[in-house]
């Protein structure tokens, strides 16, 4: 309906154009929204106040004409003009049983919508480095990403999901370092681990499998390793001089070509793991893109060049920064360090620069709340690059805390102590993995509750909407049973004996979903999905247990049946786009 009205609208805009009223170059941003007093009808437009400067006129008589430019249609009953210049449109009561047989024409195409026609937007989420498995922090931002993405294609945009690989740089040399130390152990060499070291078993787990293909090849008396190393942070030394001198070592004894098969080894093995992990959890991207291409490609020198001729960089105590203070951050940058390394965030500018040049109108970054700092810096190398910073938008996801009764388990990559998403998604499924993921605001806090997500009882809600669908299959299954048969049409011609309370809560239910949709993929808050869908099942399970929908009369029950199958087909559409399973029987 909401649609319909802005069609209605627009319509009227081009009389006024015609007229001369509107100037032709006037494009406006229709905006409907639902009223929240029933007395200022069911929906209402601020079109006039919005165009009342640019049309040099007052809103309340630019109003007025807008209404008497409207074409009638049955689907509006009046149009009322309020306040300053607002429009606010009543709405026929007998079209919301229309509905029902738009639910049944469209399909699962019911609710998608083309407000994002031709344009092109990428989304890059998680982005974990690959130097251990997922955990289920990592989740969170999985399946929020995938739902945001999902929900703007829904909204017609044309999607790009993307991983970035971040495969080189510090973090990776520390995973290569780790992996070989726990090689020489399988060589029968005592090491002591470094405390800044990957301890995971995953860790392990890899080395084992080097040394059964390779043997010794690899392998360095533990002397060599740690001769003029400097101490740990347990004897007193520096943990991060520590792991550096150990990288150091570790490139110089096995030499360029073997230390890039420990370095492969590791990157290969953990990014396999977590592709697996990512398509298990119904996570799909178009590309995943590696920063160490970046690197090799000139893609990195090019980028600083480009802020270099901007005027954006400068030399000082032999390193190369960038002036992003000037452009909002609250400092300056390294972009190249005193050793001629290029800094992390020089391939991250990088990367966006190649976005910005893949020709997106917008580009969507999710990253874990932690990483809010670093949006000023990104959002200065936009504008340093020469493009429209609006162009781009970062959503914050909290991590998500896992709790074991009382107890917070710990999640930490480097030690090795965290619950990965394959142990979550195998202890309470994909479905409701997903479902609690996206059930709060992305950048709110957020506690698992793993007792409460395999629970088969109404306060689990991915259960209790799913459950809506299979009671759905269930009535459709007893027609069988009773030897009836569903008549489609008679039931259509009777849609209007469905005056229940709770019939009439259950199409006007279903009406808004199309709004829902829209609003959540340009929100970005697929929580007003889970909210929606919790709506609707809560109508149909308090329908279902105040109702006989398998009734006698042959048009009451057919109508009944077609209104509940309009019911499971919105669930179905509004869950499929969450991908979680719809099943028939529980």
């Amino acid at each position: 309906m909401k649609q319909k009205i802005e069609e209605l609208i627009l319509q009227a805009v081009g009389v006024l154009k015609a007229e001369g009223i509107l100037g032709l170059e006037i494009t406006p941003h229709i905006t409907i929204e639902r009223t929240r007093d029933p007395q200022h009808g069911d929906f209402a437009s601020n079109l006039a106040l919005v165009l009342a400067k640019p049309a040099k006129a007052n809103p309340r008589q630019l109003a007025e004409k807008i209404i008497a430019a409207l074409p009638q249609h049955e689907a509006v009953l009046k149009v009322e003009l309020a306040g300053p210049g607002f429009i606010n449109f009543f709405i026929n009561p007998d079209s919301q049983y229309q509905t029902v047989s738009q639910i049944h024409a469209e399909g699962r195409k019911f609710g998608l919508s083309t407000i994002g026609a031709g344009k092109k937007v990428q989304v890059e989420f998680v982005s974990a480095n690959p130097t251990g498995p997922l955990h289920v922090g990592h989740g969170r931002g999985a399946a929020y990403g995938s739902v945001v993405a999902d929900l703007l294609e829904a909204a017609g945009f044309e999607v790009h999901r993307e991983y970035y690989v971040n495969d080189a740089g510090r973090q990776m040399d520390i995973l290569a370092t780790s992996i070989w130390l726990r090689y020489l152990e399988e060589c029968g060499e005592l090491v002591h681990f470094p405390s800044n070291g990957y301890r995971g078993d995953y860790v392990r787990e890899i080395a084992w499998n080097i040394h059964k293909n390779s043997s010794d090849q690899y392998h360095r008396r533990i002397e060599q390793v740690l001769e003029n190393i400097p101490a740990d942070e347990p004897q007193g030394g520096d943990k991060e001089v520590h792991i550096d001198a150990l990288i150091d070592r570790t490139k110089t004894l096995l030499g360029p070509s073997l230390y890039r098969d420990f370095f492969q080894f590791g990157l290969d093995n953990i990014l396999e793991d977590i592709k697996v992990d990512l398509n298990e959890f119904g996570v799909e991207y178009q590309q995943w893109f590696s920063e160490r291409q970046l690197m090799d490609n000139g893609s990195v020198e090019k980028a600083l060049e480009r802020l270099r001729i901007g005027g954006h960089l400068y030399e000082q105590d032999g390193a190369t920064w960038f002036a992003s203070s000037q452009l909002g951050d609250e400092k300056d940058r390294v972009v190249v360090r005193e050793n001629g390394q290029f800094t992390y965030f020089a391939s991250d500018i990088a990367y966006h620069m190649d976005k910005l040049d893949r020709g997106f109108d917008q580009i969507i970054d999710i990253w874990g709340a932690d990483h809010h700092g670093y949006v000023p810096r990104v959002r200065a190398a936009i504008q340093a690059l020469g493009a429209d910073e609006s162009k781009l938008k970062v959503l914050l996801v909290q991590f998500a805390v896992l709790y074991r009764g009382e107890e917070r388990v710990q999640m930490s990559t480097r030690s090795g102590e965290f619950v990965t998403l394959r142990q979550l998604r195998n202890e309470v499924g994909k479905d409701a993995a997903r479902f609690f993921y996206v059930m709060r605001r992305s950048e709110q806090h957020m506690d698992f509750d793993l007792k409460l997500a395999t629970s088969k009882s109404n306060e689990n809600p991915v259960f209790y909407v799913q459950y809506a669908h299979a009671r759905i299959c269930s009535v459709f299954r007893q027609l069988d049973e009773k030897g009836l048969e569903r008549n489609l049409l008679l039931g259509m011609r009777n849609l209007t004996g469905l005056t229940e309370e709770h019939e009439v809560l259950l199409l006007g239910t279903l009406a808004r979903y199309p709004e829902v949709l829209e609003r959540a993929a340009l929100q970005y808050e697929p929580h007003q999905v889970i909210h929606y869908l919790r709506d609707l099942a809560t109508e149909f399970h308090t329908y279902y247990n105040a109702h006989q929908f398998l009734v006698e009369d042959d048009g009451i029950r057919n109508a009944r049946l077609n209104l509940v199958s309009a019911v499971k087909q919105v669930l179905a559409n509004g869950l499929g786009l969450l991908n979680i399973n719809t099943p028939e029987a529980m």
